[in-house]
């Protein structure tokens, strides 16, 4: 829970500066800005009103947080155009998908499906897409440290553009915490392509 608690104070810090910034953008997000900004007296609440409450208000920010995390993607969505982004953006999900060495066929389709259904992902056509997730996956089950390095390769792709490496993050935890929970083996590929990236995990709450 500690990673969710420290995400929640970014969250707050991140609205205040979208918020900040204005721009015609932000009509969507202003619903999310509204929720995480009222989030604090609700969550102090729930603390006094048992597990119950308590629990529900933890899953009630790792969505809020999910959204979060989408709304900032889809406000540089005309940034988010090159090949680079695509193919290290493909990399990263299939290293989450393959996070704990293998990849059922249910969860490698449950991914694809969130990648094609991605908003800032329809950018590109959905065979390119899908194409190179599906390599990525191949070697990561084949070989998981070769397909590893291959994978963080691609990923450091998306080094040279600020906007567009902490974009190929966030699509990594959208992606890890679209099922409603974050394994310690996503956490820990995501870090490495932080640091890949050359950005710190804390910015992304990990």
């Amino acid at each position: 829970m500690a990673m969710w608690d420290k995400l929640k104070d970014q969250a707050k810090n991140l609205q205040q500066s979208q918020g900040a910034r204005g721009g015609s953008g932000q009509g969507h997000a202003s619903g999310q800005g509204y929720g995480a900004g009222q989030g604090h007296g609700p969550a102090g609440q729930a603390q006094h009103g048992g597990h119950a409450s308590g629990s529900s208000s933890g899953g009630g920010s790792k969505a809020q947080l999910i959204g979060l995390f989408k709304s900032q993607l889809a406000s540089v969505k005309t940034e988010l155009k090159s090949g680079a982004y695509r193919d290290a953006s493909m990399a990263m999900c299939a290293l989450v998908a393959a996070a704990d060495g293998r990849v059922e066929p249910a969860e490698r389709q449950r991914v694809e499906e969130l990648i094609v259904s991605n908003e800032v992902l329809q950018n590109f056509p959905a065979d390119q897409l899908r194409q190179r997730f599906n390599q990525h996956v191949d070697r990561l089950t084949g070989n998981f440290e070769q397909g590893k390095a291959e994978a963080l390769r691609d990923i450091a792709k998306a080094a040279k553009k600020p906007a567009e490496a902490r974009a190929v993050i966030q699509t990594g935890m959208v992606v890890a915490g679209a099922d409603g929970h974050f394994e310690a083996s996503e956490q820990y590929v995501i870090r490495d392509a932080c640091t890949t990236l050359g950005l710190s995990p804390a910015e992304f709450g990990i």
